[in-house]
């Protein structure tokens, strides 16, 4: 297997409170990973700094062979809209926009033209059961609805990793069992690399493999070769 994106001895604090110490981790391209852990073990930081949101104090992250932490905030930038997906706890729709805008956002940005970048958006409307949503505004949508919305979002560009930070959390586990079902699948039908953070053993077992971070570290077993 390829790998994707890894932190190396990654070390991050806020201020004095230390969140990573020494966190490394490595993802195969395509695959689904689930990291787990208590609540301030660390797995939120160490997928910010995986994803470039964060820059660790030290060690290094890489993405497709080159240092992430190395990037100036452009680049960075650009990573993220580009090669990037997220989906996060609540969503996080801007309530302005429509439903197909907020899908649709992403290939905005990145100059797609607003024709066709809601011609892509209408067409995860379907495939995520939401037919007829399209014109609704975030306050009109179920919180299962709103997070469907918000996969959409993180996947319609068709980005090389998506970041998912407990993305059922604000779900009853029948929805969250459905999201999750959902995000498996598309991902597998793009090839997309899945970084979950979850402290739910349910939503984890929809992954490949699981981690755990503990005190700012990794905790992942032994990598067998196929």
């Amino acid at each position: 297997m390829t790998v994707m994106i890894e932190a190396r001895n990654a070390m991050f604090s806020f201020g004095r409170t230390p969140a990573l110490r020494g966190a490394s981790i490595a993802v195969d391209a395509g695959e689904i990973l689930a990291v787990m852990g208590p609540s301030g073990s660390g797995k939120s930081t160490l997928l910010h700094c995986l994803a470039g949101i964060l820059v660790p104090d030290s060690g290094e992250i890489l993405f497709d062979g080159a240092r992430v932490d190395s990037m100036t905030e452009t680049e960075r930038s650009s990573l993220r809209r580009d090669r990037f997906g997220f989906v996060f706890q609540f969503g996080q729709l801007v309530p302005e926009l429509t439903a197909a805008e907020n899908v649709a956002l992403p290939l905005l940005l990145s100059g797609v033209r607003r024709t066709e970048a809601l011609r892509k958006a209408y067409g995860w409307f379907e495939r995520l059961g939401l037919d007829g949503m399209e014109q609704r505004r975030s306050g009109e949508l179920s919180g299962g609805q709103a997070q469907r919305v918000a996969l959409a979002r993180g996947l319609v560009a068709g980005p090389e990793v998506l970041f998912a930070d407990e993305p059922t959390g604000a779900l009853d586990s029948l929805t969250g069992e459905h999201v999750m079902e959902l995000l498996v699948t598309a991902a597998r039908e793009q090839g997309t690399t899945v970084i979950l953070v979850t402290h739910e053993p349910r939503v984890a077992a929809y992954a490949d493999r699981e981690v755990i971070v503990r005190d700012g570290r990794v905790n992942a077993p032994e990598r067998i070769a196929p």
